[in-house]
């Protein structure tokens, strides 16, 4: 057993002047299995750099540990998978990515092909594979579950349960809760560590939090009384002070001018010790404030059907037929592997021109909203997106705030936030427009587990009729009312 110790951790980046930490103390064991999780721009991805030695920091962070760092960058990836593997574990032998694939469920054959010809899917549990195959080290295990469809994150998350020595970030609570025994959460106010899964930290966390508001409420209370109490002495005090003139009895009347002032400093200080015990509270409460959402209602039953269709890529068909049909009030799920065509059936909805065979009919007129699983095609200031896409900017920006956006990401140009706040960002488009069909593509990619749970709320109560493709399994299995299984 070894221990990772962070003293005093102060760090920003030059180009701001806001401190992502601000003296941060906590240990972890090197033995434990951790999620990291907390809000998008808190600094997640930013401290396993940290640990990695990528920047310079004010405080100590101490460890007798070596770091490997998953997604790990891949340089000539034309080169066959085995080769690339020998480089991130040189000691590992050849039956031993074998095993670690076989536990994987990833086919032999795998090791052997060129490494740019696997899945992403694929090429994150090779290289997984590979990472915890070098003794002595602890892995810095960045959003794995991003490329992962739900089968092949059962898989990554039951493979992780069986290693130990990891620090995880990812959004996905079944996955955390599949593989993790302690939880790093990164707060409003500070850093804490627990034990347990996701979920024993969260309703940990909850709890906390119900309590803090009943003690908040409580001193508030406090604090209102003592204030009345303080005025009505401060008008004793007045009335006795007033008492003095022409009074036959002075130093009766200064007595209880002395009683009063006693009895106005407790008050005081009473009143002073609330409102400090109050400040106390609450510093790390994450509010998810409620989004809305107005749909379009069509004349229409049926929004759209899929006959018998197929997409292909090159030619060849990439699944058998689908046939589904979309009512209004549907929130139909896209289930299937990673290359199975679920995008393309989405993109067929929005009227995109992709080789297929069946038929797609839409009702007439439909209006469609589209997050698309991509981000990188983000440019430009919010302002310059809003008016691009015929946004009203001030409601736009509303909902990003309240999608925990702060002012410092509201100035940042677009190519430069985050991958979960650039999620946001589409997510916040396609909410500010009304429509018929929302048709949204992995929109929780990157997307943090508190907006996660917002998104949710908003779906079911204004229930939106909706196709969309997501793996987090906890998301699907509370929003969709059906569910449409491909097979790849």
């Amino acid at each position: 057993m070894s221990m990772i110790k962070v003293e005093g951790l102060t760090f920003s980046y030059p180009s701001s002047y806001d401190n992502i930490f601000e003296n941060v103390n906590f240990q972890i064991d090197t033995n434990w299995k951790l999620g990291f999780v907390g809000r998008n721009g808190r600094g997640k991805t930013t401290f396993l750099r940290l640990l990695t030695g990528a920047y310079d920091y004010r405080g100590r962070i101490t460890a007798s540990a070596a770091f490997s760092y998953f997604p790990y960058p891949v340089d000539r990836p034309e080169r066959a998978t085995l080769e690339i593997l020998h480089e991130v574990c040189p000691a590992a032998e050849e039956w031993e990515f074998l095993r670690e694939f076989g536990s994987l469920e990833m086919e032999a054959e795998t090791l052997y092909r060129p490494f740019d010809t696997l899945s992403n899917g694929e090429r994150a549990k090779a290289l997984l594979a590979a990472l915890f195959l070098n003794p002595g080290r602890f892995l810095l295990i960045d959003e794995p579950t991003n490329h992962l469809d739900a089968r092949a994150r059962q898989l990554v998350s039951a493979y992780l349960r069986r290693k130990r020595g990891f620090l995880l970030v990812s959004h996905d609570r079944q996955f955390l809760d599949g593989c993790v025994d302690h939880i790093l959460a990164v707060n409003r106010a500070d850093i804490e560590v627990r034990s347990g899964n996701f979920s024993a930290y969260m309703a940990d966390f909850q709890d906390r939090q119900r309590s803090e508001e009943a003690q908040n409420e409580r001193l508030q209370k406090d604090i209102r009384r003592l204030r009345q109490s303080a005025r009505r002495t401060a008008d004793w005090s007045d009335r006795v002070e007033a008492s003095k003139i022409g009074a036959a009895d002075k130093g009766y009347v200064g007595h209880k001018a002395a009683k009063m002032m006693k009895r106005s400093k407790a008050i005081a200080d009473r009143q002073q010790r609330a409102i400090e015990e109050k400040s106390g509270l609450l510093k790390n409460r994450e509010s998810a404030e409620r989004l809305k959402l107005f749909p379009l209602a069509h004349f229409a039953d049926r929004l759209a059907a899929f006959e018998a269709v197929v997409p292909r890529y090159g030619g060849q068909a990439v699944c058998p037929p689908v046939s589904f049909t979309v009512r209004q009030g549907d929130r139909v799920a896209i289930d299937g592997r990673n290359g199975s065509g679920k995008s393309s059936l989405l993109k067929l909805l929005t009227g995109a021109d992709i080789d297929h065979g069946g038929t797609v009919a839409t009702a007439s007129g439909l209006v469609v909203s589209y997050v698309p699983q991509d981000t990188a095609h983000l440019r430009g200031t919010l302002t310059d997106y809003a008016a691009d896409h015929g946004l009203e900017e001030s409601l736009f920006r509303a909902i990003l705030q309240k999608m925990d956006f702060t002012q410092v990401q509201f100035e940042k140009r677009l190519e430069s936030c985050s991958d979960g706040q650039k999620k946001k960002v589409l997510i916040a488009r396609s909410l500010c427009e009304r429509a018929h069909l929302y048709v949204w593509d992995e929109p929780l990619n990157f997307i943090d587990i508190y907006s996660r749970m917002q998104i949710e709320a908003l779906l079911l109560e204004f229930a939106p009729t909706m196709v969309f493709v997501e793996h987090d399994g906890m998301f699907r299995e509370r929003i969709a009312t059906k569910v449409v299984a491909l097979q790849a």
